[in-house]
């Protein structure tokens, strides 16, 4: 895939995303009151109604990356995913600028980096919440 193809993904689309993580929940929040939310499903791979068979993909792997589907049927994957996401919902140029060389890599490298840790990062992230919460 070149590095510009998220920019030709097309809504709507649907985000498959992991309800439990904490990171997770405060962008699927964010992306329902979007401007634009009407291009976006959500689907909580989490959820006892999902099945990752009928979307043709492994729980597994959804679970250790984004997954993002196209009304074309392309699949985004990773920070792939997140970029697809921002160009359907009018961040092109943000999208453009991560797809830089030199920036795109790095970016892709955060990415994996983040979700391979994001279950401890965001039990780490809730409890710093909580702390600053009580002190109110």
């Amino acid at each position: 895939m070149n590095r510009f193809a998220t920019l030709e993904a097309r809504a709507p689309v649907t985000l498959y995303h992991d309800g439990h993580c904490p990171f997770c929940r405060v962008e699927v929040a964010w992306l329902a009151k979007h401007r634009h939310q009407e291009r976006v499903k959500l689907v909580d791979i989490q959820s006892s109604e999902f099945n990752s068979e009928e979307a043709g993909r492994s729980f597994e792997a959804m679970m250790g990356q984004l997954h993002l589907k196209d009304s074309q049927g392309r699949w985004f994957i990773g920070m792939d995913a997140s970029r697809a996401l921002y160009a359907v919902l009018g961040y092109r140029r943000l999208v453009r600028l991560s797809c830089l060389p030199g920036l795109h890599s790095v970016m892709n490298a955060g990415y994996r980096f983040f979700a391979r840790r994001r279950i401890r990062l965001g039990q780490w992230w809730e409890k710093r919440q909580a702390k600053l919460s009580s002190r109110d």
